[in-house]
């Protein structure tokens, strides 16, 4: 990286990378959780809704990543950004995809299959690209939208992976705090 844009750990500058390059690990990750479903949804029909939904959230991430490239204020009409309709509507389908699912009790872990562990995956990146909007929010304007897009995200991807399990029939690992090495 150039001198230029890193002058100072912690900057605005630092801030403004952070933030941008975890939004675009955090499409990546959902692109490969895509992938995964669209290839399972040749075994099971019933992932086929997952797929338009991680495809719409690309490219919501792509619209954020344009607000965060741009100069406070200066975003470009082009882009759609994030609106408190796309938390709604993240809000909606968390609670639909909810109504499937029986209540837990405990922390899940992940890994109960291949696309239940890649939709962990996209959760955690997702949280650490709401904690860098945050940072950033420390040094320059950020949405709120934008922030609460990347809440709402977060926790719909943990719906999802255990909407999967579901479907796929796959147990769930729940966290046994006695279940250690010691």
């Amino acid at each position: 990286m150039s001198d230029q844009i890193y002058k100072h750990p912690g900057d605005v500058a630092d801030a403004h990378s952070e933030a941008y390059y975890a939004v675009e690990e955090l499409n990546a990750f959902v692109g490969t959780a895509r992938a995964f479903a669209e290839a399972l949804t040749d075994r099971n029909g019933r992932i086929w809704p997952l797929v338009p939904f991680l495809l719409r959230v690309q490219h919501e991430l792509f619209n954020l990543g344009a607000l965060l490239t741009s100069p406070p204020g200066k975003a470009d009409d082009s882009h759609h950004g994030i609106t408190s309709a796309h938390v709604a509507r993240l809000e909606q389908e968390i609670s639909s995809t909810n109504r499937e699912l029986k209540a837990v009790h405990s922390f899940v872990l992940s890994g109960s299959g291949v696309l239940n562990g890649a939709l962990h995956q996209c959760r955690a990146v997702c949280r650490r690209a709401e904690r860098a909007a945050v940072s950033l929010a420390c040094h320059q304007p950020v949405s709120p939208e934008a922030v609460q897009y990347l809440n709402r995200l977060g926790d719909a991807l943990f719906v999802w992976s255990r909407w999967v399990s579901h479907v796929c029939g796959e147990d769930e690992t729940l966290w046994d705090p006695r279940h250690s090495a010691v």
